[in-house]
């Protein structure tokens, strides 16, 4: 089953009150929200919220500014994940998202890697015990993200793997990945089991899907037959009112739900 979760940030943004887009994520037929840093929002205001709509917060972001490219920042690293975990266990949300940061040229990349392995390792206990999820989430740095690390899925899988820990996963950004490498549909399905999260977006432009190149429908399908059971985030920039931008996916959803 296809469950589509709004990112607020970038979804209802028509909306100043940031936790009034959680009722209308809950009013345009969505089944989770998400969010980027929460630091900067009202944590209580989100959780009464989801509370009242009975969406879930589906997915936050570990504040590490330090990044994980170095063996040294692990205990950093797992410090931030620390307070990260406290911040979802208080709005219920069992999904945290990890960047891994830019690289400063010169750099070597196996000690960058295995400095990701390294921070993921140290936090993996706390997320475990917590029952909460990390998800290592690879950008490109094509359009969007220049000088961010882990750009490949197929590295990704291999630091989740390394890191050998249930608690690990990656977070496949379909829009990312598009640009990046392609082949969307037999790497999620050969590496599902892998996957905790995903993002959609389409290519050219990160707006909804449907209005570039990614064919979703076929996308989605595949996702769900291969048997995910978590979220996929909906992280684009509306090219029409969000609501009116969110209908042909969530006929989508519908008809590959039914």
């Amino acid at each position: 089953m296809i469950k589509l979760s709004a990112c607020i940030e970038m979804l209802f943004a028509e909306i100043d009150e940031f936790s009034q887009r959680i009722p209308a994520a809950a009013e345009a037929g969505l089944d989770g929200v998400e969010f980027w840093s929460y630091s900067n929002k009202d944590l209580d205001a989100v959780a009464s919220a989801c509370q009242n709509t009975g969406l879930p917060l589906t997915a936050m972001i570990v504040e590490a500014p330090e990044g994980m490219l170095d063996h040294r920042l692990a205990d950093q690293f797992a410090e931030a994940a620390k307070q990260a975990i406290a911040a979802a266990q208080s709005v219920g949300c069992s999904t945290l998202i990890c960047t891994t940061g830019n690289i400063e040229e010169p750099i070597n990349r196996n000690r960058a890697h295995a400095g990701v392995v390294a921070c993921l390792k140290t936090a993996a206990p706390l997320a475990e015990e917590a029952e909460v999820t990390l998800v290592l989430e690879p950008l490109n740095v094509l359009v969007d993200h220049p000088g961010y690390f882990l750009t490949s899925s197929l590295e990704g899988f291999e630091i989740v793997e390394q890191v050998n820990s249930s608690a690990v996963k990656l977070l496949y950004d379909i829009y990312d990945q598009q640009i990046t490498e392609g082949n969307l549909i037999a790497t999620i399905t050969s590496h599902i089991k892998l996957i905790g999260h995903f993002h959609a977006a389409d290519v050219p432009g990160r707006h909804e899907p449907g209005t570039g190149e990614i064919n979703y429908a076929n996308v989605l399908a595949a996702i769900d037959e291969a048997g995910y059971e978590g979220f996929v985030g909906l992280e684009y920039a509306p090219t029409v009112d969000t609501a009116e931008s969110l209908q042909a996916l969530l006929a989508m959803r519908e008809e590959i739900n039914s």
